[in-house]
């Protein structure tokens, strides 16, 4: 799930470049201790970018001793969740068995499909010295001939994804093909997502392979036909148009996207479905208990919002 609920975000204001079809601030909520969330999608004119359908940044922040991320079993249908971390280490349990810390660079895919409950925790070592959060959370939505697919699980290792470097660039290919090479998340939709580093004066193209991609600013300044972009940004791009980013700082950032989705998708708390009926079914089944539960952690769960 998200680790706040909050407001869409706004659209910027209007830029130079007629390839951009709009930039998002995301709006910020501060969980306290210093640790904020920004929410990018979903926006009220970009609901979703290929099959992205939510991205949050979180952090960077750092927990104190004693304290920690503590997110209770909650469920999800309907999409596949992506956890990347920059800094710091999340424990996943989820109703599967799963149990699997992440660290930065690495993947956790968890598909949902016809239903899935899962808990993100500080694992209990690290709440004894204090830890740093960074990282990214992210929804893909599934196919209409996917959405009740069975649920499932994969973790995904930092040497697993391949790395393209050259002249002050460096793009590490975590979901899909980008730059002649292909990452080996297996997904059901056509999907993209690339961390990308430049060194100040480096250029990287972002051509039209894929029709719909954004770029998330994490850290730094880009520049895109004169006009300059700093972190919190998300810049979608209309299709069909090539894109040259800039840098005008050694900057970090985020590429993604993919294939439209076949149609729109409802969200509501953590369900994703091109059917209404369906999401009524969910909260009627969260309510009702009929989930399956998490293994080492049964007992806490995130109740039903009432709205």
């Amino acid at each position: 799930m998200s680790f706040s609920p909050h407001d869409d975000p706004e659209a910027g204001n209007a830029y130079q470049c007629d390839a951009i079809a709009q930039v998002v601030v995301p709006r910020t909520v501060d969980l306290g201790d210093g640790f904020s969330v920004r929410r990018a999608l979903p926006s009220a004119r970009s609901r979703m970018v290929g099959p992205f359908i939510f991205f949050d940044h979180f952090g960077p922040a750092e927990f104190r001793a004693g304290t920690g991320l503590d997110v209770r079993p909650h469920p999800h249908i309907g999409l596949s969740t992506v956890t990347y971390l920059f800094d710091g280490e999340i424990m996943h349990r989820d109703s599967l068995g799963t149990a699997v810390a992440i660290k930065p660079g690495e993947v956790n895919w968890m598909t949902a499909g016809r239903g899935i409950v899962h808990s993100e925790r500080t694992d209990t070592g690290l709440r004894t010295t204090g830890s740093p959060i960074h990282g990214l959370q992210m929804w893909v939505a599934l196919p209409q001939a996917k959405e009740e697919m069975e649920a499932g699980f994969a973790h995904h290792a930092t040497s697993e994804f391949p790395m393209v470097q050259d002249n002050g660039k460096t793009v590490r290919v975590v979901v899909g093909s980008l730059y002649g090479t292909s990452s080996p998340v297996p997904v059901v939709h056509e999907t993209i997502f690339g961390d990308v580093f430049l060194k100040a004066g480096a250029t990287l193209p972002v051509d039209a392979d894929h029709e719909e991609r954004a770029l998330y600013v994490i850290d730094g300044a880009i520049d895109i036909a004169g006009d300059i972009f700093e972190p919190g940004r998300l810049l979608v791009f209309k299709p069909g148009d090539r894109i040259t980013v800039s840098a005008a700082s050694d900057c970090h950032f985020v590429i993604v996207g993919g294939a439209p989705m076949d149609g729109p998708r409802h969200i509501w708390w953590n369900f994703v479905s091109s059917r209404k009926e369906r999401i009524e079914q969910a909260k009627a089944d969260w309510k009702a208990g009929h989930f399956q539960k998490v293994p080492g952690d049964e007992i806490e769960f995130i109740p039903l919002p009432e709205r």
